[in-house]
C-alpha cells in the first residue's frame, strides 16, 4: 500500500508513493538478491523464528497452552508507522505467535484496539472510494481493522518490486468485518495485493476457496480488541524456488516476511491520513516502501526442531 493508499485511474493497487526515493536510498543497493548485512538507516528489519509444534484449532480463541510451543512477539508502538504513530498501547497493541507443523505455517494475533470499526462505529466509507466494501478488485480489502501477511519464499529480489501474488511471493488480508467466504459483516480472508493483476487476484481467491489459506477473526467479548488465527499451507503457498514448496522434513529455511496491523476508527480520528486511517503499523521496512521485498524482515523456519 502507498501512503496514499489510493486507487488511481487504471491502478487499484497500493503503489509506493515516493518512487523517486526508491529502495536505493533506503538500502544503498537495489540489485542485491540476498538480504543486506544489518539494517540501513531508517529501515527496520527484524527476525522471527518458527519452531515445529502442534496444530492449533482455528477458532479465534487463544486457548490455554495452545501456542506455548510457538515464538511469541509483541508490538506495535515500535513498529513502522505509515500513518499516525501509536503512543498508547490501550489504543493499539499486539501480541502474536508463529509456529509450524508438517504442512502448515500458523500465526495468531491478539490485538488490543479501543474502538472497532463497523462494530463500535458506523461502517463509514472513505471519500477516496465509495466501493471500498465491494468484494471485487475495485474494493479496498484492507479498509477496516485488519492484519496483513506478506511473504517472499526465496527471500530474494531484483530491485524495489513488491509481491507478485503467487506461490513465490504474496500479500494477503484478514479483515475483522468482511471476508471472501462470509461476505460483509463476517471477518476472514480477502484477496490482497496486487489485486489489480488478474492472475494475483485469481490465485488469492483460489487459495481462499480451496482452504489452503485459512483464517478466523473474532472480536473480543468486551469489544476492546480481537483475535485472528491464520494458517498457510506450505504447498502451494510457500515456494522457496519454482515448484519447490517448503517442507520441514527438508530442514531449515529463511523466508522474507512482513506483517501489518491496520486500525480504522472514526473519520475524525484519521484526519489528514489516506482513507482517514488512524494507524497502520508494519513489523518491518520503512514508511512508504514497506511492501517492497527488500524491506521485509526474516522468518526462520526451523524444520522439525521444536522450541527449546
Amino acid at each position: 500500500m502507498s501512503p496514499l493508499r489510493a486507487i488511481g485511474a487504471g491502478n487499484q493497487r497500493r503503489v509506493a508513493a515516493w518512487a523517486g526515493l526508491g529502495a536505493g536510498l533506503l538500502l544503498g543497493c537495489t540489485t542485491g538478491i540476498r538480504p543486506v548485512d544489518g539494517p540501513s538507516p531508517g529501515l527496520r528489519r527484524p527476525e522471527l523464528t518458527s519452531w515445529f509444534g502442534s496444530t492449533p484449532v482455528l477458532d479465534g480463541v487463544i486457548a490455554p497452552g495452545e501456542w506455548n510451543d510457538a515464538t511469541e512477539f509483541r508490538g506495535v508502538r515500535d513498529w513502522v508507522a505509515e500513518f499516525s504513530p501509536v503512543t498508547d498501547e490501550r489504543d493499539l497493541a499486539l501480541r502474536g505467535w508463529v509456529k509450524h507443523d508438517a504442512e502448515w505455517l500458523h500465526f495468531a494475533f491478539e490485538v488490543t484496539d479501543n474502538q472497532l470499526y463497523g462494530l463500535a462505529t458506523e461502517r463509514w466509507l472513505p471519500r477516496e472510494n465509495s466501493r471500498a466494501h465491494e468484494l471485487s478488485r475495485e474494493g479496498f480489502p484492507w479498509f477496516g481493522d485488519e492484519i496483513e501477511i506478506l511473504l517472499n519464499g526465496s527471500h530474494r529480489w531484483a530491485g524495489d518490486e513488491s509481491a507478485e501474488g503467487s506461490a513465490a511471493s504474496w500479500q494477503m488480508v484478514c479483515n475483522l468485518t468482511k471476508s471472501r467466504l462470509g461476505g460483509l459483516g463476517v471477518g476472514g480472508l480477502l484477496e490482497g495485493e496486487p489485486r489489480s493483476e488478474p492472475a494475483a487476484w485469481n490465485t488469492y481467491r483460489d487459495w481462499i476457496e480451496r482452504g489452503v489459506q485459512r483464517a478466523v477473526a473474532r472480536p473480543q467479548p468486551d469489544g476492546r480488541g480481537y483475535v485472528i488465527e491464520w494458517s498457510v499451507r506450505f504447498d502451494p503457498c510457500v515456494e522457496l524456488a519454482p515448484g519447490r514448496p517448503y517442507s520441514p522434513a527438508a530442514g531449515n529455511a529463511a523466508v522474507g516476511l512482513n506483517l501489518a496491523v491496520g486500525d480504522l476508527d472514526r473519520p475524525e480520528d484519521g484526519t489528514g491520513n489516506f482513507g482517514n486511517f488512524r494507524h497502520e503499523q508494519w513489523w518491518a521496512g520503512a514508511p512508504h516502501t514497506r511492501t517492497q521485498k527488500n524491506n521485509f524482515g526474516t522468518l526462520r523456519l526451523q524444520g522439525t526442531q521444536r522450541k527449546p
